[in-house]
């Protein structure tokens, strides 16, 4: 058996961690069978943004005529804008495995990694013991038990990446950020969509005005099911029959589609890792259980990213990284607040948000809310933003922002301010105070916050 200080499972988030290990001259063991970098780099964020970016840029050339520009799209080479994609893809990941291979003190285990004993892990034919095991072993597309889905077969947001050719007609189950973002970019490429989402809303999680505009946004360029359950599934000819169910009504319905994307949510990878052999106890969802601190129920085994079930994003597991060494080192503990990850949706309109809802705060808060649209900024103006806004949730006797929530351009970078005086919970006038440069879209921030 080989011992080592530091046993890091899972090469995303664990990358970080096990280069912080080796800078600390520790002997370092990193098992992964899959995807050097982690979902983020291979299946993720990069390859999905990689394609959203194209769809943003058809989008672009298509709303030219609003402003006197005549531009039109003569075709569009989908084989050669997935290749490209792919193709960097393989360059980063390529690129993480020789690093890996040639780094000094590290010992790369290219293998799925299981718990057999006590701190021991099976690594392949090798055996391995860590006095310190970081788990960072990512999650996987959960797919629901429709009936036929098996037999029929499916794309998930790791098979379609795949894909070569588009498909003349897609059927997307699920309506929460993968779904949408891929909804945006298979429309914008010319696949006729649909989305059939099992919850009233979809992005059920955001705002309920944000989630009715991107539905009325999105309804212009397929065709939205909201409220609708999916029954069963079956090959009709060159494609697929999928029965859906009124949640409402109880009224049934056939959707037709060359090929079904299934995106109705993750599922944690720790089950292939066998933890009860350690000691390591999983939440009833099969995700790993840690405290506020990402320490499991085992000592000396610390466990963050998408394999607790947490704030499933990678700028909230590269933060989790920070705290699990901390802490892994150090008598001192520093907890994680989840409650401080912002996220955004890549779609069209783009959507950012972090903190509360306004209907989330207003039962344990005295709150006032400020709400502003693009169309009330000069920017927002030109660009003929017709219906994007910010809204902010603010504490009355405080100040303190508690939540803060965008639609429309560029959603993802307005809100860094936001996000900067948030995890400080900070006054919102130490924004509103503050000059902006003007005619920018910021002015949506200080527009929002001046209207609380």
């Amino acid at each position: 058996m080989k011992e080592y200080d530091v046993v890091v499972v899972g090469s995303g988030a664990g990358l970080s961690l096990a280069y912080r290990a080796l800078s600390a001259n520790m002997k370092v063991a990193l098992v992964a069978k899959d995807y050097p970098g982690g979902t983020c780099i291979n299946v993720g964020c990069v390859p999905s943004k990689t394609l959203i970016y194209a769809a943003d840029m058809v989008r672009f050339i298509e709303q030219a005529p609003k402003f006197g520009i005549n531009a039109r799209i003569d075709s569009i080479d989908f084989p050669g804008i997935m290749g490209n994609m792919r193709n960097a893809v393989r360059t980063t990941a390529d690129s993480i495995r020789q690093d890996l291979k040639g780094s000094e003190g590290l010992d790369y285990y290219e293998e799925e990694g299981q718990f057999i004993e006590d701190h021991t892990l099976a690594a392949g034919s090798e055996k391995i013991r860590g006095r310190n095991i970081f788990i960072a072993t990512g999650a996987r597309p959960a797919i629901p038990p429709i009936k036929g889905l098996n037999e029929t077969g499916y794309l998930t947001n790791e098979s379609v990446l795949a894909l070569t050719e588009l498909p003349k007609s897609l059927i997307i189950i699920g309506g929460s950020y993968i779904g949408v973002e891929y909804a945006h970019f298979f429309a914008a490429m010319g696949s006729e969509v649909s989305v059939v989402e099992y919850f009233n809303d979809l992005v059920a999680f955001e705002e309920p005005e944000i989630s009715r505009l991107l539905k009325e946004s999105l309804e212009k360029r397929m065709k939205i099911y909201t409220g609708h359950e999916a029954i069963s599934i079956t090959r009709n000819g060159g494609g697929c029959a999928l029965t859906v169910r009124d949640r409402a009504t109880k009224a049934e319905k056939l959707i037709m589609g060359q090929q079904v994307l299934v995106a109705t949510g993750r599922k944690s990878n720790a089950d292939r890792l066998k933890p009860d052999h350690t000691g390591v106890r999983l939440t009833q969802n099969g995700f790993i259980e840690v405290d506020e601190f990402l320490q499991t129920s085992k000592a000396g085994i610390m466990a963050l990213g998408d394999a607790t079930g947490k704030g499933m994003f990678t700028h909230a597991a590269d933060k989790e990284v920070e705290i699990a060494w901390h802490n892994a080192f150090n008598e001192s503990k520093e907890a994680m607040d989840f409650a401080a990850v912002p996220h955004a949706v890549f779609t069209e309109p783009q959507i950012a948000s972090i903190g509360l809802t306004e209907s989330r705060a207003a039962k344990d808060h005295d709150i006032i809310v400020g709400k502003a649209s693009y169309a009330d900024t000069v920017q927002g103006d030109v660009r003929k933003v017709e219906a994007g806004f910010a809204k902010a949730v603010i504490e009355r006797k405080t100040g303190r922002i508690l939540g803060f929530h965008i639609i429309g351009p560029d959603a993802s970078i307005l809100i860094q301010e936001v996000v900067n005086v948030f995890t400080q919970k900070g006054d919102y006038r130490f924004i509103a105070d503050a000059m902006h440069i003007f005619p920018s879209l910021s002015d949506l921030i200080t527009e929002t916050l001046g209207k609380a």
